[in-house]
C-alpha cells in the first residue's frame, strides 16, 4: 500500500519547516509508524553523505535519523549547492551532474518532474508516512510556473498542506493571509492547517488574532509553537547563520574562544554545532581581524568556492593574521575547503572551481590541491596517524563531499588514513600536520561529532569536554515533545487520514 503524506511548506525560507519535518518524524515514529521525509530539490550549501555515498541536504539526513531511520537519495533527489549570485551545482539522485546558470536551471526543470515523481514513488512503497517538506514560499510567482518543490509535489502526491509562518520575523498574519490570496483555488483547498512558529511570550498576546485568521482564510491555527533557545540540531542552511553568535563576549573570561571563519561560500558550518553544545567554549562566526586574533582556536570550515573565499581571507587582512597566529603558536583548523588554503597551492587545471589555473595557499600544510572534475562523496572510516590536536591513534568516522585532492610533494605526512569509503577497504593519507600539532587539516567532515576528537582538542585548549554523544537524540526528542505539547496531533491525525488506526 502506498504510504500517507503530509507536507509542510511556509511563507517564506528560515521559518523551521526543516525542524517541524524533524518534529513530526519523531513523533510519528514514537508511535509505531515507519517514517520518511522527503524534499524534492533543496538549496543548501549543509549536505551530507549516504552509506551508499549519495550526497544529499544536510537537512534530510537530520529528519532520518529524527525518524530512527538511515538516510538516502530518494529523500532528496536534487540537491542545488550555489556557487555564485547566479549559478549553482546540480547534484542530481546524489551525484554531481554539472554546474548551470539559474537561467539554464529553470529551463531544465520540467525534465526533473518525473525524477522527483520516481523517487517520492519509492518511497511511499518502502513507508508508512512521508512527511514532505516545501522550498521557500508556495507563491513565488516569478517562479511558479516550472515549480518542482512545492504545490507541484502536493498535487502530485495527493497531499493536505500545513502552512509554517514565522512569529518572530513581524508580520505572522499578513504572511499567512498573503500567501493564501496568491494561491490558485485548487491550492488553496489543500492548506489544512496553520502552523505559528517561534512565538515568544505570553499567548494572550494573540489576542483574537487567531479568530479573525480563520475567518478570512477558512483555515484553522493547529498551533503556536514556543521559540526553542539553543537548540542543537543542524540547520537548513547559510540562512540560519544570522542566528549565530558574530563576535565574542568580552565579559566571559570563563569560556575558550573559538573562531569560524565566515566565509562568503561557508559550507557544511555545521561541522563546528558539536563544540557548540559544549559549555565550556565560545564559539562564534567571524569576519573580522581583530576576532581572529583574540581566539584560543581558528576554524577554517568547508567552502564551496575555495579559491574566491581563499582570496577574500587575503582581502579581509584574515590570511596575514592567522601566519601571524601560526608563528604564535595558536591552533589552527582546516576542514575541506579550509584544509585545502593551508597547504601551499591550490591548482585547477580544468577550470573546475574557478578560471584560476593556479594560486598560492597559506603555506602552513606540506600539501596541495588539485582539483578534479570527479567527486568524492563518501562515509568512512579513518585512523588517527598524527593528528595533533584532534587525536591520535584513534578511529574516527565522518564523510567527504570534495572535487580538490591533496597532493604532496613528497613522502605523505598524514594527520589520517581512511580506511574505508562507503564500506570498502582503502589506504588513503588525509590531510596533515604543522607547528608541533597545533595546525591540522583534514578533508573529513563531521570530525568534531567523535567524542574522543572534542575531548583531546578541548583538552589541548585548557577544558574538559562535557557533551555526550546522545545529545543530538535528546534535542530532538525536546524539539518533538514541544511541537507535540503545542500542536493539536489529534487534528492532524485527521488531516493525514490516521484518526482510525490505533497506533502503539
Amino acid at each position: 500500500m502506498s504510504a500517507r503524506v503530509l507536507m509542510v511548506q511556509g511563507t517564506s525560507s528560515d521559518v523551521g519547516k526543516s525542524l517541524m519535518v524533524a518534529a513530526l518524524c519523531r513523533i510519528y515514529a514514537r508511535r509505531g509508524l515507519r517514517v520518511a521525509p522527503f524534499k524534492s530539490q533543496n538549496m543548501a550549501l549543509n549536505s551530507f553523505v549516504t552509506p551508499e555515498g549519495h550526497e544529499i541536504g544536510r537537512a534530510q539526513a537530520v529528519q532520518a535519523a529524527a525518524a530512527g531511520i538511515s538516510p538516502s537519495v530518494l529523500m532528496n533527489p536534487i540537491l542545488l549547492k550555489p556557487q555564485s549570485d547566479t549559478g549553482c551545482q546540480v547534484v542530481l539522485n546524489g551525484k554531481a551532474e554539472a554546474s548551470m546558470s539559474a537561467v539554464d536551471y529553470h529551463a531544465h526543470k520540467p525534465a526533473l518532474r518525473a525524477t522527483i515523481g520516481d523517487a517520492l514513488g519509492k518511497l511511499r512503497r518502502e513507508y508508512d508516512l512521508v512527511i514532505i517538506e516545501g522550498a521557500g514560499s508556495p507563491v513565488e510567482m516569478n517562479l511558479k510556473e516550472h515549480d518542482v518543490a512545492n504545490m507541484f509535489v502536493a498535487e502530485l502526491c495527493d497531499a493536505p498542506v500545513l502552512l509554517v509562518a514565522d512569529i518572530d520575523r513581524g508580520g505572522v498574519f499578513a504572511s499567512l493571509v498573503g500567501t493564501m490570496e496568491l494561491l490558485e483555488g485548487s491550492e488553496r483547498a489543500r492548506v489544512r492547517g496553520f502552523l505559528i512558529n517561534k512565538f515568544r511570550g505570553d499567548p494572550a498576546l494573540l489576542g483574537d488574532g487567531l479568530e479573525i485568521l480563520l475567518s478570512k482564510t477558512g483555515v484553522p491555527v493547529l498551533g503556536v509553537v514556543p521559540y526553542l533557545r539553543d537548540l542543537g540540531v543542524a540547520e537548513e542552511d547559510s540562512v540560519a547563520l544570522a542566528h549565530r553568535k558574530t563576535h565574542f563576549d568580552e565579559a566571559n573570561r570563563d569560556t575558550r574562544k573559538i573562531a569560524v571563519v565566515h566565509f562568503p561560500h561557508i559550507s557544511n558550518y555545521d561541522d563546528v554545532l558539536p563544540l557548540e553544545r559544549e559549555a565550556a567554549v565560545e564559539v562564534a562566526f567571524v569576519r573580522d581581524v581583530e576576532s581572529i586574533r583574540c581566539a584560543d582556536l581558528v576554524v577554517l570550515p568547508g567552502s564551496k568556492s575555495t579559491v574566491a573565499d581563499l582570496q577574500w581571507l587575503r582581502e579581509q587582512g584574515m590570511a596575514e593574521a592567522l601566519l601571524q597566529l601560526a608563528q604564535a603558536g595558536r591552533p589552527i583548523i582546516g576542514i575541506c575547503g579550509g584544509c585545502q588554503m593551508l597547504g601551499t597551492r591550490i591548482e585547477d587545471p580544468e577550470n573546475v572551481e574557478s578560471s584560476h589555473p593556479s594560486v598560492k595557499g597559506l603555506g602552513l600544510l606540506p600539501f596541495f590541491t588539485v582539483f578534479e572534475s570527479a567527486k568524492i562523496t563518501a562515509q568512512v572510516r579513518a585512523t588517527a596517524v598524527r593528528a595533533g590536536v584532534l587525536h591520535d591513534s584513534t578511529e574516527i568516522q565522518g564523510y567527504e563531499i570534495h572535487m580538490g585532492q591533496l597532493h604532496w610533494s613528497g613522502t605523505p605526512s598524514p594527520a589520517f588514513e581512511i580506511s574505508t569509503r562507503n564500506g570498502e577497504e582503502v589506504h588513503v593519507p588525509d590531510g596533515g600536520v604543522g607547528n608541533e600539532g597545533r595546525i591540522v587539516g583534514t578533508m573529513i567532515h563531521g570530525i568534531f561529532g567523535n567524542a574522543e576528537v572534542r575531548k583531546t582538542l578541548l583538552s589541548a585548549l585548557g577544558v574538559r569536554s562535557g557533551a555526550g554523544d546522545s545529545f543530538f537524540d535528546s534535542e530532538i526528542d525536546r524539539l518533538a515533545d514541544t511541537v507535540e505539547g503545542y500542536v493539536d496531533v489529534d487534528h492532524l491525525d485527521v488531516i493525514i487520514g490516521l484518526e482510525s488506526e490505533r497506533l502503539a
